[in-house]
């Protein structure tokens, strides 16, 4: 034996102490090592049983759109005479829960008219509500009896105290107020150029009554499935004008996408057509030298117009029916390049539970005579004013439409 291995026999040996964590320590372990498996496995299985049937749905569902890929660009930023603001949030509703979707708003004196979701043409006077007008029958309580009921869109007062109305499925109509009495202009089954009209939508009539220049929305789709229409990006609606003499129609601008409110200009040189899906607003010469021809009124805007009507200024008010923030993320600029998304989003959900996640900011601009930004209210989170379809503007007041929301609103001049 060594030195070294005698040396190595007598060191003193330490004892080991033993507690229960080291005894418990290898069936702690096991145990651990158990349970992730569980939860793993279990994890592993609720994903497959929740991703097979979206998969299979993906697959053999069929998408309601066809929509095609097109794109825009970036969103003006909003500074300037964009700068956010919460002017809109000074305007008070008016018939709260009494009217539902009141999209187009007219006067004749002092007395306002509009057109209800439910199908009716009402008076409002003195804080009441009348039903002077139908075009279609009842019952009208969801989207779906929206063929069958009628649904009033723009309304516009007449040089003969009468109202004229486009109504989404049944077409143009003369109202006269104080006799109840309706006429039928131009039906929508009168297929005009070899398409039918299947989303009349807004309307503006000349000084004298004569001509009223209108848009149909589009041939394939109708009123009710309007997110589709925006979806999809359809380019088939058209702007029109009928001769109440002649009881002529003429196709004056075709190939757009969503043509929405309209406007004449103060000279009845030519006529502003909001091109919803694009994001701009179309002009179109129906007189003078440049009669026939087409241009740009505003491109790029901060959102996706509605309604257009006079301002006092001598320029036009314009309701956004949603905006495209900048800064900010804007879902349809997004979804315009990527029509996957959109046939798979249609796929899944209905068009009621997809405009639960369109955001609810709200927006009215007022446009030059030559189309620049002259200012503008919001009302960022939509707490007041929502679902702005158009700005009517009478004696210092400015009355909010709304396609979708159960009041209209009024909002002092004074206060913007």
């Amino acid at each position: 034996m060594s030195e070294a291995d005698g040396l190595r026999q007598r060191r003193p040996l330490r004892p080991q102490v033993v507690t229960d964590d080291d005894r418990q320590a290898p069936e702690a372990k096991d145990g651990s090592s158990f349970s992730g498996r569980v939860f793993r496995v279990t994890f592993l299985m609720l994903a497959v049983s929740l991703t097979v049937p979206l998969l299979g749905a993906m697959m053999l569902l069929e998408s309601p759109i066809d929509p095609q890929p097109f794109s825009f660009k970036e969103p003006p930023l909003l500074l300037g005479v964009l700068h956010p603001n919460t002017k809109l949030r000074q305007a008070e509703r008016l018939f709260e829960n009494q009217l539902i979707g009141p999209e187009s708003i007219a006067h004749i004196g002092d007395v306002m008219f509009t057109g209800t979701a439910d199908g009716r043409v009402v008076k409002l006077e003195n804080g009441e509500i009348e039903t002077i007008a139908r075009f279609g029958s009842g019952p009208c309580k969801t989207r779906d009896d929206e063929p069958v009921c009628g649904r009033p869109l723009g309304i516009r007062a007449g040089p003969n105290g009468t109202l004229f109305v486009a109504d989404a499925y049944k077409g143009l109509f003369e109202v006269n107020p104080w006799k109840r009495e309706v006429k039928l202009l131009l039906s929508s089954e009168t297929p005009i150029e070899g398409k039918k009209m299947s989303f009349v939508n807004d309307l503006t009539v000349t000084q004298d009554g004569r001509k009223i220049y209108f848009t149909d929305s589009s041939s394939k789709w109708q009123r009710r499935d309007y997110l589709l229409l925006v979806m999809e990006g359809t380019d088939d609606g058209r702007l029109l004008e009928y001769d109440t003499v002649t009881r002529e129609v003429k196709v004056l601008l075709d190939q757009l996408r969503f043509p929405n409110g309209v406007q004449l200009s103060p000279a009845e040189d030519f006529v502003l057509v909001a091109e919803t899906t694009m994001a701009r607003i179309r002009r179109v010469y129906v007189s003078g030298l440049m009669k026939g021809g087409a241009d740009l009124f505003v491109e790029n805007m901060p959102g996706f117009p509605d309604n257009i009507r006079p301002s006092s200024s001598g320029g036009y008010w314009v309701g956004m029916s949603t905006i495209r923030p900048n800064p900010g993320f804007s879902m349809l600029d997004f979804l315009s390049e990527r029509p996957w998304i959109k046939r798979m989003i249609f796929k899944l959900f209905s068009q009621e539970t997809v405009m639960k996640f369109v955001p609810r900011y709200s927006l009215v601009l007022e446009l030059s005579d030559s189309g620049a930004f002259r200012r503008s209210l919001h009302d960022p989170d939509g707490l007041v004013a929502t679902y702005i379809s158009e700005v009517h503007e009478h004696d210092g007041h400015l009355y909010l439409g709304s396609f979708r929301s159960p009041f209209l609103c009024r909002l002092s001049l004074q206060a913007v």
